[in-house]
């Protein structure tokens, strides 16, 4: 934490979604209404997964763990982002930026091994289902879990280091509406050309790379079963399609954000509030809309919560 000594910048400054009052208004309305349904959403599928015995098995083990990090993730960004619609001053700690940056990485990392896991779990599922079972046992999928949380603080405390030393001592101004490092890293006071490569080969290129095999492997996992049996293609094409959906919705800002070349802050926005806002109310929608299990037990959670109403 010495780095913290050699900053004379003590504060940064975020950027305003808008100026306007009547749009201030509208995506204060709007982006609690998304996240109060993030938290909603993603809560009811850990307890439905927590309390419903059929539930227990490694996909919806590391589908309610993907929940958590959309919590997590979420959280990080968009309370503030909401706060600061009406603020004039939108002040945060250098302290503060650096802890936001930082458990945005982790979740970020956590989640891209996440989802190659889910990956790796479909394709057992589907092309080994005899081996369904033994291959992804429960001490197989908590060392999954486990891996992709050391994967992510790895992968945070990395980048973490270079920037927690560098020297900001002039313009404080961040440029968005949250932290991270790309947009930080450019108010330092010095040549940071080389930081920038770094932070772009650990989360853009990796981002990008590991997307393009998801979907790779998710292309494989059709062709295998065409091969077998051309019947069943449209129906795991349809079980697959929600995790591909997710793959893109997580992966497609990632690319843009750390990755494309010519970014404009109106792109950069975009993609952030799909990043922050959009993908973490939509994962509990996808998987819940085409998942047969997860229907089937919200609809029992809708009857038990009627049932009580009518007690009461």
């Amino acid at each position: 934490m010495e780095g913290f000594n050699h900053s004379r910048v003590s504060e940064f400054v975020l950027l305003g979604l808008t100026d306007s009052p009547e749009l201030q208004i509208f995506f204060f309305v709007i982006f609690s209404i998304l996240y109060l349904m993030t938290m909603l959403g993603n809560c009811l599928i850990l307890l439905k997964v927590l309390y419903t015995p059929h539930l227990y098995s490694p996909m919806y083990f590391l589908l309610s763990n993907l929940s958590l990090i959309d919590l997590g993730l979420s959280s990080t960004t968009v309370p503030r982002m909401i706060s600061d619609l009406f603020s004039d001053c939108k002040i945060i700690s250098f302290h503060s930026c650096m802890i936001q940056i930082f458990f945005i990485h982790v979740m970020g990392g956590v989640e891209m091994v996440l989802l190659i896991a889910m990956a790796y779990d479909r394709y057992t599922a589907i092309c080994k289902p005899l081996h369904y079972l033994t291959i992804m046992r429960p001490k197989i999928c908590v060392f999954l879990i486990v891996a992709a949380w050391i994967i992510g603080v790895i992968h945070a405390v990395f980048q973490f280091v270079f920037v927690i030393n560098l020297p900001f001592c002039g313009p404080n101004n961040v440029g968005s509406f949250y932290c991270d490092f790309p947009r930080v890293i450019k108010l330092a006071c010095m040549d940071t050309y080389k930081l920038e490569f770094v932070i772009t080969a650990n989360s853009g290129f990796i981002s990008m790379g590991t997307f393009f095999v998801l979907i790779i492997s998710y292309i494989f996992i059709l062709v295998t079963v065409r091969k077998h049996s051309s019947k069943d293609l449209s129906k795991v094409f349809f079980t697959l399609s929600a995790h591909i959906t997710v793959v893109v919705l997580f992966f497609t800002p990632c690319m843009f954000l750390y990755v494309w070349p010519f970014p404009t802050k109106s792109l950069d926005t975009f993609f952030s509030i799909v990043d922050f806002v959009v993908t973490p109310v939509l994962n509990p929608a996808i998987y819940t809309l085409r998942n047969r299990d997860m229907k089937m037990a919200m609809r029992r959670l809708s009857r038990q919560v009627v049932n009580f109403r009518e007690i009461m």
